[in-house]
């Protein structure tokens, strides 16, 4: 596509340029940020400016945005090598929504699912439903991937929320996971919620398993303390479930972006209803911004384009999310998967490969750790990181209100001192200051001196509550399916994690002593090793 030549110039055009030059505009800071109710994207550092932005928008308009965008609302099959809908926005939708799929609207059923849940989440809150040692008080969400990042991230972000049951989550397969987490809880007053939908993936099959081995130890009836999510009925009851403790959800709903339904039950358990409800709305409230604003001003849009400007145009592989938020701990992992399963991909929709990069590599961690910690290489490394940080106007702790200006303030700090960065003449002048001279003043100089030029966005809200979780979690979901459709990929299958669930079934018993000579001389040395020492 000849846009992409367009952009590819302008970048190689303005590679050089300081993004501090491009604030001689002064109207620049209101010119690139967009507002999405009360929440405010700020991307006026980095170095694109008015033509590139242009060009950017241009490049989602060339491919399709407007129309796919309208055809995921609309419950087309956009899931194209499934052959499924990506209807995650019916999850959220309101009470007069109507979505079709495959010619029926899906919202009744919906609804009715909620209210079942909705209905078992405040039996447990209210302690109608009890465990065979009285009111349950801790939740356990065994659950893997989708089953466990998304609600695990939302419970630890909505903690000031919290008035149910104290709840945990399992998603490892090694035994230090579930034995640390069941460690101190009592099997009488325990519910466990078991997160799969097929009711057969290995890790979440093999802690259930575990589970009610350690409930039924003290409880009689170790099922009546489970519930599930999950469609497969039949396993479910095998397991001891009884059928209204048993959760469906439709497979237009990609585990990844399943916590707005059941899935988010351990979470409406800890926060209620009415919590849950707010979480919803926000949603929704950023899924009619992504469907109404214009693409410039489009946050989602936006959020994606910036993101192709410095992954695919720039080749800075990676990006940092740093939310100086301590309860978003969690959203760094849950945007692992969100982006890089989605976007992970090698192949376009057509089966050939990408003729560019596709998606990067995310990760990070909250400030003000990540400052002891990894921004030494942000700042003064020989690779260039895009940052994106979050920030709340306020915290949830009134009484340490000074803790959270210093919070903001190292937020602010870190985007400014990345942009900006220190000069070797202002750090000769530091040295000076010093009292440093001649040869050891230059040398020690060099060590202090900062590049800058280092792009960064920051999103800021008022508060982090459900429904500013709503509009964050909804706003990256649109994010990767913007750059999913730039790209021309199909960002919501995830084939790439089937080969090792294969080879780990063929490999469990050559653990276990089975014939071994068909694997790599690698793979049997290590598998030799792990014999000798196991026994």
């Amino acid at each position: 596509m000849s846009i992409w030549n367009d952009l590819a110039r302008h970048q190689r055009a303005t590679e050089t340029r300081h993004i501090r030059e491009l604030f001689a505009d002064t109207a620049r800071a209101a010119q690139f940020a967009v507002q999405a109710g009360e929440m405010v994207l700020d991307y006026s550092k980095t170095n694109i400016d008015e033509d590139g932005r242009a060009l950017l928008v241009r490049l989602a308009e060339e491919a399709g945005l407007v129309e796919k965008r309208a055809a995921m609302f609309g419950g087309a099959q956009i899931n194209e090598t499934e052959g499924r809908a990506v209807l995650h926005i019916a999850q959220r939708a309101g009470d007069d929504a109507v979505i079709a799929c495959a010619g029926a609207d899906v919202m009744p059923e919906l609804r009715a699912i909620r209210a079942r849940a909705y209905g078992f989440a405040e039996d447990v809150r209210a302690g109608r439903f009890q465990g065979q040692g009285g009111r349950i008080t801790d939740v356990v969400n065994i659950g893997i991937g989708g089953s466990d990042l998304g609600p695990a991230m939302a419970t630890l972000a909505l903690a000031p929320y919290h008035d149910g049951p104290r709840v945990h989550y399992v998603s490892n397969v090694d035994g230090a996971h579930i034995a640390d987490t069941l460690k101190g809880l009592t099997p009488e007053t325990t519910l466990v919620i078991v997160a799969s939908k097929t009711f057969t993936t290995i890790e979440t099959m093999t802690n259930a398993r575990t589970a009610r081995d350690w409930m039924a130890a003290k409880v009689a009836d170790p099922g009546a303390q489970f519930a599930a999510v999950s469609t497969a009925l039949d396993k479910t009851a095998e397991f001891g479930i009884a059928p209204e403790r048993v959760f469906g959800f439709a497979d237009w709903v990609g585990g990844r972006y399943s916590v707005w339904g059941p899935i988010g039950l351990s979470l409406m358990i800890a926060i209620g209803a009415e919590g849950f409800d707010g979480f919803l709305a926000g949603g929704r409230a950023m899924d009619a911004h992504f469907m109404d604003a214009p693409l410039d001003q489009n946050m989602p849009v936006l959020l994606a384009l910036v993101g192709i400007w410095h992954n695919q145009l720039c080749g800075h592989a990676t990006r940092a999310v740093l939310p100086y938020d301590q309860r978003l701990a969690r959203l760094p992992a849950y945007l692992q998967q969100l982006e890089m399963e989605s976007n992970g991909k090698r192949v376009g929709m057509d089966g050939r490969d990408l003729d560019r990069q596709s998606g990067p590599i995310v990760w990070g961690e909250p400030g003000t750790n990540g400052q002891h910690a990894f921004y030494q290489l942000i700042h003064q490394g020989t690779r260039i990181v895009p940052c994106e940080f979050l920030l709340a106007a306020k915290g949830h702790e009134p009484e340490l209100a000074h803790q959270h200006r210093l919070l903001a303030a190292n937020c602010l700090a870190q985007s400014e001192a990345l942009m900006r960065g220190r000069s070797l003449e202002e750090a000769r002048a530091l040295m000076a200051a010093k009292g440093l001279e001649g040869a050891e003043l230059d040398r020690q100089a060099r060590h202090r001196v900062f590049p800058g030029n280092r792009p960064s966005t920051t999103l800021v809200y008022p508060q982090l509550t459900p429904f500013v979780l709503g509009q964050i979690i909804a706003l990256y979901e649109h994010r990767v399916f913007v750059e999913g459709v730039v790209l021309g990929i199909n960002s919501f299958d995830q084939w790439g994690v089937e080969l090792g669930k294969e080879l780990a079934s063929a490999l469990g018993p050559v653990l276990d002593g089975a014939d071994a000579s068909d694997k790599d001389p690698s793979t049997q040395a290590l598998v030799a090793f792990l014999r000798a020492y196991q026994g």
